[in-house]
């Protein structure tokens, strides 16, 4: 009789731990992919093929769109009114950023040192963060009325009625008015970023330079500005990125008016989108708008990364 030959019996080794750590950690990743792609990409992407294809009202409901390449950014880039939108972005975003680092950073050197009732009048701060844009504008929209607000009450109770203004209907004076809004709602967020900041440095960098005979400028010039720098410029890009697309404060407050006076970039998207029903022109105009956060943001991304390595 022959002998039948058994066939070797493979063993499977085991997964090594490193291998099976790494296969959970993407089960694990999975639910957070599937909301990126179903809320992120998936309307970015879809936002490009707009771009690119003639959508007007008609042509979404009905599903046949005509592609014509770049003439939806063609037409934006040469309206005046999206150049008109670009530069109330600049201004609005520059003195937004200007003012709120300035104050903030006045506040976290105030709160930096202990004094009584510190931690309450911190936390009273918060509010004005924590409260949602759209009730922020609400409320700034009352204050700054012609007639009932309490701005003008205000100037006219300490004898300054004559500086009662209709501040959101001027033209003149509207940008300005959803500025002193937007910056309202931003000091808490810079102050509490600097103040961790500021806490960062060793305390006894200021003791000797005191000791050696430094004034409290020079002190402030030579140990904590440049201490600051990272914190400091990290804040700057973070409100660069909040700050250029902000949209809920200046719609509740202005509308974009009066005359276009405060129809920053992204007013003009909405308007192209739900006013005039050029989604092509809208989306276009929209990725546009989206390139000033993006760049921002790979700054930030770029500069932490940076730190990382340092570190």
């Amino acid at each position: 009789m022959r002998r039948r030959h058994r066939r070797p019996v493979r063993r499977r080794h085991p997964a090594s731990p490193s291998a099976r750590r790494r296969r959970a950690g993407y089960l694990f990743s999975l639910p957070g992919l599937a909301f990126l792609g179903l809320f992120l990409a998936y309307p970015l992407l879809y936002n490009v093929w707009m771009s690119v294809h003639d959508v007007d009202l008609g042509t979404l409901l009905g599903g046949a769109s005509r592609f014509n390449g770049l003439d939806n950014y063609r037409a934006t880039v040469t309206d005046p009114d999206f150049w008109h939108a670009v530069r109330l972005s600049i201004v609005f975003t520059l003195a937004s950023l200007l003012f709120q680092f300035v104050i903030g950073f006045a506040l976290a050197l105030l709160f930096a040192r202990p004094f009584p009732l510190n931690g309450l009048l911190r936390s009273l701060l918060l509010v004005a963060w924590l409260l949602p844009p759209v009730v922020s504008g609400t409320l700034f929209r009352w204050m700054l009325d012609g007639e009932s607000g309490a701005y003008n009450a205000l100037l006219r109770a300490t004898g300054l009625g004559a500086l009662s203004h209709d501040w959101l209907t001027d033209p003149s004076t509207s940008l300005a008015g959803v500025v002193f809004a937007n910056v309202w709602v931003g000091v808490p967020f810079n102050m509490l970023l600097l103040l961790v900041g500021l806490h960062t440095i060793d305390p006894e960098l200021h003791e000797a330079a005191a000791i050696d005979g430094a004034s409290v400028w020079q002190r402030f010039r030579w140990i904590t500005l440049p201490l600051m720098r990272p914190v400091s410029v990290t804040v700057l890009l973070l409100g660069l990125v909040y700050t250029f697309k902000v949209f809920d404060i200046i719609f509740v407050m202005t509308g974009g008016g009066p005359v276009d006076a405060t129809s920053v970039l992204s007013l003009y998207v909405y308007e192209i989108f739900f006013r005039f029903f050029r989604f092509g022109e809208g989306a276009a105009a929209g990725l546009l708008l989206l390139l000033v956060p993006l760049l921002a943001g790979g700054l930030y991304v770029h500069r932490l990364r940076r730190e990382g390595e340092a570190a």
